[in-house]
């Protein structure tokens, strides 16, 4: 199941930690943010891509953002409102719309600024945000202007409501819950969604609303699984490890090494621990002990606020949440003068341009982009790389060459004359300290199609890593080149 969350967080950069937490908990595949309270579009949050709108405004104020998993096909949508308001395009299940919104208080909104929203939003979509309306249809005691004309909007477009009686802010000046952050969705959606509010502010005064789309998630890997040298356990994996070589000499080429690979695969499977494939999780590096202690107080705080608000508990609460807030920033303060005086001219070159990074913001984003290729809308991952394959097929067909290349190419599929009448070194078999030196010289790279690192071979029985030269040997006396080996998604690091 695909999850999303809308949240008015009060300020994007001051609730990096609580949303980094957030994120860890519910793993969503986006985030639409209201009240970011940011004037620059420098800021990130690993494994997410952010979209931002900022308000125009002396101070940073209003603002909106969605955070957007990088590992799932987006693209933006170009909005020409007036409102505070981004809007994307996501293909968790299928290719949907989400629109973060925010409509302040004391600002007019117009009716036709909210109808030329609807317009723009491409077919079907969300619309999670903060939007201060107050109505009994979704739980408030009163009802006021904004509401009104919010149930006039979903009225005239014959849009879905998910919210029910949930409260969804706490008005702290008077101590009391209401409901004014809604999610709104097209009619397509509404069997597929269900809304649950979290029962943790995260130091904001809204709940975060957590969106849950029932049907199947095929992206439930961030990438694909990868073993864990650090942890191998090689004893193991050299016993299990074991290549008999009568099985290679009577064996087929191809069949040795289908044997050679299977075994090798299998050993490091029950020695070898690997990575989950799913997304990190948000890391705080000045998360302590007291940071961990902190929270939980405040938490119990509130929960004994929640279920009797007197004014003794609401002192307790905002003690406990001044106390954490002493503590994370006492614990980053020092975190952070630890990282930099981590900074020496003791450290290569390397650490110290990743510290950089680091103490920047700077991180990697592989974000999946939604492709546009002939005027058609290409959002499903395998779709994209057949898309790809396609174009890249074409730029390298026979079509686009010339006459001479065509030739050479022709040329290149005639199997060569190996046989030599002189008896030179270079066509002696391979000897075991060939192979050695030649394994000694190899640096650890991203495995092919077999899975097979060096670091594998490396730690092999002699005796196995003898019947790997003998297979060798007949792959270069029968001049047969393996049909793995021809496998157009990548080298083989059997081919040493």
């Amino acid at each position: 199941m695909a999850t999303l969350i809308s949240w008015s967080c009060r300020g994007f950069q001051n609730k990096s930690a609580e949303l980094r937490d957030l994120i860890n908990k519910h793993k969503p595949a986006c985030i639409a943010l209201q009240e970011t309270f940011l004037k620059t579009d420098k800021h990130s949050i690993r494994q997410y891509k952010i979209y931002s709108k900022h308000h125009i405004a002396d101070r940073a104020s209003g603002g909106v953002a969605i955070l957007a998993a990088t590992d799932i096909p987006t693209i933006p949508v170009t909005l020409n409102i007036n409102l505070q308001a981004v809007a994307i395009r996501i293909q968790p299940h299928s290719l949907i719309t989400v629109c973060s919104l925010y409509l302040p208080p004391s600002e007019r909104v117009s009716q036709t600024d909210l109808n030329n929203l609807m317009h723009q939003l491409p077919s079907p979509f969300i619309i999670p945000g903060d939007l201060n309306g107050h109505s009994s249809f979704w739980g408030s005691s009163d009802s006021n202007s904004r509401g009104l004309q919010i149930e006039q909007f979903i009225a005239d477009h014959n849009l879905c409501l998910l919210n029910s009686d949930e409260k969804t802010h706490f008005h702290l000046p008077t101590r009391t819950f209401h409901s004014v952050d809604l999610a709104i969705c097209s009619p397509p959606l509404l069997p597929f969604l269900s809304l649950t509010i979290d029962n943790d502010l995260y130091n904001s005064d809204h709940f975060p609303l957590i969106l849950t789309d029932s049907r199947h998630n095929p992206t439930s890997h961030f990438r694909p699984p990868k073993y864990i040298f650090n942890a191998a356990n090689w004893q193991k994996f050299t016993s299990l490890a074991n290549i008999n070589s009568d099985i290679i000499k009577s064996s087929t080429i191809d069949q040795a090494i289908d044997y050679v690979v299977n075994v090798i695969i299998e050993a490091a499977d029950n020695s070898i621990p690997k990575t989950s494939g799913l997304r990190r999780k948000q890391n705080k590096p000045w998360w302590n002990a007291d940071c961990q202690q902190a929270p939980r107080k405040q938490k119990k705080a509130w929960g004994v606020f929640r279920r009797h608000p007197s004014t003794a508990n609401f002192i307790n609460l905002k003690k406990t949440k001044a106390e954490f807030r002493k503590i994370q920033r006492r614990s980053q303060r020092e975190s952070w003068r630890k990282f930099v005086s981590s900074i020496n001219y003791k450290i290569s070159s390397r650490q110290l341009w990743n510290k950089v990074k680091k103490a920047s913001g700077v991180c990697r984003s592989n974000a999946i982009s939604v492709l546009i290729d002939k005027g058609n809308t290409i959002s499903n991952l395998k779709d994209i790389a057949n898309s790809i394959a396609s174009t890249l097929a074409h730029t390298s067909s026979n079509q686009i060459y010339s006459t001479s290349i065509l030739n050479k190419k022709k040329a290149e599929k005639q199997k060569l004359n190996f046989i030599s009448r002189t008896n030179q070194p270079y066509n002696c078999d391979f000897t075991f300290m060939e192979f050695q030196s030649s394994l000694s010289n190899v640096h650890d790279s991203s495995p092919g199609p077999d899975k097979i690192s060096y670091s594998m071979i490396k730690h092999l029985s002699i005796a196995s890593q003898n019947s790997i030269v003998d297979l060798y040997n007949r792959i270069w006396r029968e001049h047969y080149f393996p049909t793995l080996w021809q496998h157009p998604s990548g080298a083989h690091l059997l081919q040493v």
